[in-house]
């Protein structure tokens, strides 16, 4: 090719100024004679396959287009270009042949992708019609950068794939109901939301510890409740508890203070709204491994049974142990806890309508009486959309997966880091 030649030069700059005067036939004339000194000019070919697609002639413009992508390998929109020339001459190979250049070049090629749905839908290859469009929609630019037709084609894509993984997921539904259905809920708990992560209608969270990870712990959302036999005995004593949580409501204990207490010129941040605020507020029995005599005397019950449970008991970290006020029209913000060596432990007291928990991937309702632990370290938040107090004991415990011994050598680690005097605790 020979593009150094000065005439190559002097011709694409008068054909391009035949194509902005209106005259596409003298601008071909002026390409034609670049091809003739430069047979594999890829933008003389560029250019006048584009010619050739703008008059109806797809067979002159596929060829074009295969000498220029074949004279520039690497770059995608001249093989974008031969896919939609093979497109307008019903190629559906030819069309996925170059759409995969594309892709071989960049995994992640907006346009290849799209048209690679495209094709697939139109040829009846539902599956993979609705991955690509799931993916062309992870890639997209925003819908404001894009032009009307395409915005259109992205997002039928966008419904197509929906309706594909909803009929996808229903099919499955009804085949595995048999399976599943009959066995109890905690024997396929772990086997449901693999499915549905498969499919896509959940996520599987990840334990975030912003203090110690424990490793090679079951990243486990909601545990089940065989791990606390003693759970039902502090369940039976819910009555008391809450007769106690109410006398303190009753007489405006002066205890409840904001859970989020930040200190002065703190970043704004997901916590500023509750900063300081008593839409949430706490009463510690418990705090940071500190007994509060005070507080534990004017509940003297709620302290009985709260001391009969294993509590965690790192030294000035935990327990803690508090009656959690969520006022009404309030929203906990997603986020994780300190360390997964602990199980957070709720007890539901006063339960309104229209309140909600969400742990990872799993939502559920507080009941009256009820408990049930969780991983705090794995993503959660909470609401309140009722027009009353939401109130709920919380403990922590250690987490049931580690053992005696472990326990014991995590809380000698934590008190040699104390002695060093290099390491803070909570309250510093």
């Amino acid at each position: 090719m020979n593009v150094n030649d000065p005439r190559v030069a002097q011709l694409l700059s008068a054909a391009a100024a035949e194509q902005r005067a209106g005259r596409p036939e003298g601008a071909v004339a002026y390409l034609q004679q670049v091809v003739t000194i430069a047979p594999d000019h890829p933008q003389a070919h560029n250019s006048l396959g584009t010619h050739a697609l703008g008059i109806g002639d797809f067979a002159t413009a596929r060829d074009h287009f295969a000498r220029a992508a074949a004279a520039d390998p690497k770059e995608p929109v001249l093989w974008l270009n031969l896919a939609r020339a093979h497109r307008e001459l019903g190629d559906t190979d030819g069309e996925l042949a170059a759409l995969d250049r594309i892709l071989a070049i960049d995994a992640r090629f907006f346009m290849a992708l799209l048209r690679k749905a495209h094709l697939f839908q139109r040829t009846g290859q539902d599956a993979l019609a609705a991955m690509h469009w799931s993916q062309a929609s992870a890639v997209a630019p925003p819908d404001d950068q894009l032009s009307p037709e395409l915005r259109q084609m992205l997002t039928e894509g966008r419904a197509f794939a929906f309706q594909q993984h909803q009929r996808l997921g229903a099919s499955v539904d009804a085949e595995m109901a048999e399976l599943l259905d009959p066995l109890p809920a905690r024997d396929t708990r772990r086997v449901r939301a693999a499915i549905d992560a498969t499919l896509g209608r959940r996520k599987v969270y990840a334990n975030v510890c912003e203090g110690m990870n424990f490793p090679f712990l079951p990243a486990d959302e909601f545990f089940d409740r065989e791990h606390f036999p003693w759970m039902g005995t502090l369940e039976a004593v819910a009555p008391a508890i809450r007769a106690e949580l109410q006398d303190l409501l009753d007489k405006g204990d002066e205890g409840f203070a904001p859970y989020v207490q930040y200190p002065a010129g703190y970043p704004e941040s997901k916590w500023s709204e509750l900063d300081h605020s008593k839409r949430w507020s706490a009463y510690f029995l418990w705090r940071h491994g500190t007994r509060i005599d005070a507080h534990c005397a004017r509940c003297p019950a709620t302290a009985a049974a709260v001391e009969s449970l294993p509590l965690a008991d790192h030294s000035g970290r935990a327990p803690t142990v508090f009656f959690s006020l969520l006022h009404p029209k309030t929203r906990i913000p997603p986020h994780t806890g300190v360390t997964n060596a602990r199980t957070i432990i709720h007890l539901g007291l006063i339960v309104p309508e229209k309140c909600g928990f969400r742990v990872g991937g799993e939502t559920r309702e507080w009941h009256e009486g009820e408990a049930f632990a969780f991983d705090d370290t794995i993503e959660h938040e909470a609401w309140n959309d009722s027009d009353q107090l939401r109130v709920v004991l919380i403990l922590d415990v250690w987490n049931p997966h580690i053992t005696a011994q472990e326990r014991d050598l995590v809380n000698r680690f934590y008190a040699a880091a104390d002695a060093s005097g290099l390491m803070p605790k909570p309250d510093d």
